[in-house]
């Protein structure tokens, strides 16, 4: 694989993973009039809940579904420059024009109101586009192996490369797919958000696996994967090095977590046979949700990844796909006891979901 590091017209790095063993450096240079990105993020921490909430009233002006021929992801074209200078490509980073997060973001830490309760910092971080493909009408279920394992060794790229930023606590790589789910923009593509703090889930997951290991010696989702493997009830499919089954208290109408037979904190420590075959276990699991309702399935896939700088001896690389469909035409919504209390009720049990998804591949 060949990476090219390049910019964009208003400063942006750009970053192609191509495969072709006769590939050579890019060259296209961006030929656009833009004005520089200024980004405005801020952090609040709740002083509620802990949690930081994020700021970006700059977003309000982002691209929103743009017609497929004024695509911003797609390949530039004369007379139709777009996001990506070059003709065509095989996977494209590049820095999103409105982050949520920025590294050039001004300001201090201080307290909302300088009253001493609510903590407000900028919010410093980074947040990249992940295209896929070239080709804006397809999917990534409709990706070759040897090209889910070219993004594989980009999201491991990125995560190493953002890691060693200055403020950067966490890594999420993560796909939204479909218009129930809130995509804006279809081509196929996904995004990178390096946090300047770690996550609300994440610090949960690391506590529950802390006290799981004092009491009991071992890691929780090992003991997890071994029951499922062991058991099979909610498996949907398996490979050498990956398992992908259907969580034994699922929350989602669909919902699967694909987990390496090891543990490992990121992709970075992936072996080469452990990405090969995460490719050949996802794309099963990606064809059979598509199957699931005869129609594409809108759904949220992120990778569950150790903090940058601590926890790291909890976490065990994982990634997790979900879905609001519960039926072909009907949504699942976050009502009261999803939204208000984070106590969810799903409408089916995980063994039901696992037998569907085997079914419909």
């Amino acid at each position: 694989m060949l990476k090219t590091v390049r910019h964009l017209a208003d400063g942006r790095e750009i970053i192609y993973f191509d495969e072709s063993g006769t590939a050579t450096p890019r060259q296209a240079r961006d030929t656009r009039d833009l004005p520089p990105v200024a980004a405005s993020s801020e952090i609040r921490r709740d002083p509620l809940t802990g949690e930081w909430v994020g700021m970006a009233a700059h977003r309000q002006t982002r691209t929103y579904k743009p017609p497929a021929d004024l695509c911003p992801l797609c390949p530039s074209a004369p007379g139709r420059p777009s996001e990506i200078p070059e003709s065509d490509y095989d996977v494209a980073v590049f820095e999103n024009r409105f982050p949520s997060f920025a590294l050039d973001v001004p300001g201090e830490s201080s307290t909302v109101d300088g009253a001493g309760i609510v903590p407000v910092a900028p919010g410093r971080g980074r947040c990249e586009v992940v295209c896929f493909t070239s080709d804006h009408n397809r999917s990534f279920a409709q990706l070759g192996e040897g090209r889910v394992r070219t993004v594989v060794d980009a999201w491991a790229d990125r995560t190493a490369q953002l890691s060693t930023l200055a403020g950067v606590e966490q890594v999420f790589p993560f796909e939204n797919r479909g218009e129930e789910i809130g995509v804006t923009l279809h081509h196929p593509h996904g995004q990178i958000y390096a946090y300047p703090f770690v996550t609300p889930r994440t610090e949960r997951m690391i506590d529950t696996a802390r006290s799981y290991r004092a009491d009991t010696g071992r890691h929780v989702l090992g003991d997890v994967l071994a029951a499922e493997r062991r058991g099979g009830s909610r498996v949907v499919a398996e490979g050498e090095h990956w398992t992908a089954f259907v969580p034994p208290a699922a929350r989602w109408p669909v919902q699967v977590q694909v987990v390496p037979h090891r543990q490992v904190p990121d992709l970075p420590a992936l072996t080469s046979e452990e990405r090969d075959d995460f490719a050949a276990v996802y794309l099963e699991v990606l064809r059979r949700c598509d199957a699931l309702y005869d129609r594409p399935l809108p759904y949220v896939a992120g990778w569950y990844q150790a903090p940058v700088n601590r926890g790291r001896e909890e976490c065990w690389l994982h990634l997790e796909l979900f879905s609001v469909l519960r039926s072909a035409d009907k949504l699942k919504y976050l009502a009261g006891s999803e939204s208000g209390m984070a106590v969810w009720i799903n409408d089916a049990t995980p063994e039901q979901i696992a037998q569907r998804l085997r079914s419909a591949g």
